[in-house]
């Protein structure tokens, strides 16, 4: 329990930012790594509410930083 704690507070975070940095665009990246962690829930990857509330909050700082990298690229 405690690996899936720690990947569900780091892996989005990361995913969402790769993304951004791949498409060149933070929504998108934000949409495909909503798309597999909700392809994960459905799979049964993800069996606790816990973990989900943890991939939120990780989604969140990964956008965060990757709208915070984007503000850095245009200056």
């Amino acid at each position: 329990m405690l690996m899936k704690v720690v990947m569900a507070l780091l892996l989005p975070g990361i995913l969402v930012v790769l993304f951004t940095r791949v498409t060149y665009n933070r929504y998108i990246g934000l949409i495909l790594t909503v798309a597999l962690i909700t392809a994960s829930v459905y799979k049964g990857y993800t069996n606790s509410f816990l973990l989900i509330v943890i991939d939120a909050f990780s989604l969140t700082t990964g956008f965060w930083y990757a709208q915070r990298m984007a503000q850095k690229v245009r200056s």
